[in-house]
């Protein structure tokens, strides 16, 4: 074996999809502050630079991490409640899959700021919303506003449930998950207030009926 194709085994030796995977139970154990290219290097037991045959850099990397995670946001079957049913459901299943590990409201949020990754929860919400009758231009604005909702409440239920586990929450601090801030209460509610608020948007909704 020539050097080069040593170099090209050790390159190839995990798949793109195995670093992911790797950097996903990293992010889960550790959290994202010790998801390091170094860390993740030793984790697949290979050199740090061999990450950057697959990735050019980690922000790309943390782009495909947040793509995973929101590909795992499957909405549950709604058999009634119409467009607001659905375009809850979305917001449910993106809450529960950024949940599913630690840090990922982080992870996606910094990635789509940065205008990488699939962009894949946005364009479900805007298609829910769509279905209500509303033009392109006010279910893209919507759906990008209950997007930074959802990312918003997840990153502080997060930080919450960090701070649960270090025993740091400040004393009398409500842990009542219907009236602490960052509760489940709380976010059903702020789903009900931008639903209720897109509902009152009759021009626009009267614009998407005339345009189809």
């Amino acid at each position: 074996m020539t050097k080069s194709d040593d170099v090209e085994t050790r390159h190839t030796r995990h798949s793109r999809a195995d670093v992911v995977e790797a950097a996903l139970a990293i992010l889960d154990q550790h959290g994202l502050p010790d998801l390091t290219m170094r860390r993740l290097a030793a984790t697949l037991d290979v050199q740090p630079s061999a990450l950057y045959w697959h990735f050019a850099n980690k922000q790309t990397l943390l782009a495909s991490i947040a793509d995973q995670i929101v590909s795992r946001a499957v909405p549950r079957e709604v058999s009634d409640g119409g467009w607001s049913g659905a375009v809850r459901a979305e917001a449910e299943a993106l809450r529960d899959a950024l949940l599913a590990f630690r840090d990922g409201a982080e992870v996606v949020s910094s990635t789509l700021a940065l205008g990488l990754g699939a962009g894949e929860p946005q364009t479900s919400l805007a298609t829910a919303i769509r279905g209500g009758g509303f033009d392109r231009q006010t279910s893209e604005v919507a759906a990008a506003a209950l997007l930074h909702f959802v990312l918003g409440h997840v990153s502080h239920e997060q930080q919450r449930l960090q701070a649960d586990s270090l025993g740091v929450v400040a004393a009398g601090h409500s842990a009542d998950p219907a009236t602490a801030i960052g509760g489940r209460a709380a976010f059903d509610f702020g789903i009900t207030l931008l639903l209720t608020g897109l509902e009152s948007q009759a021009p626009a909704r009267l614009l998407g009926d005339s345009a189809r």
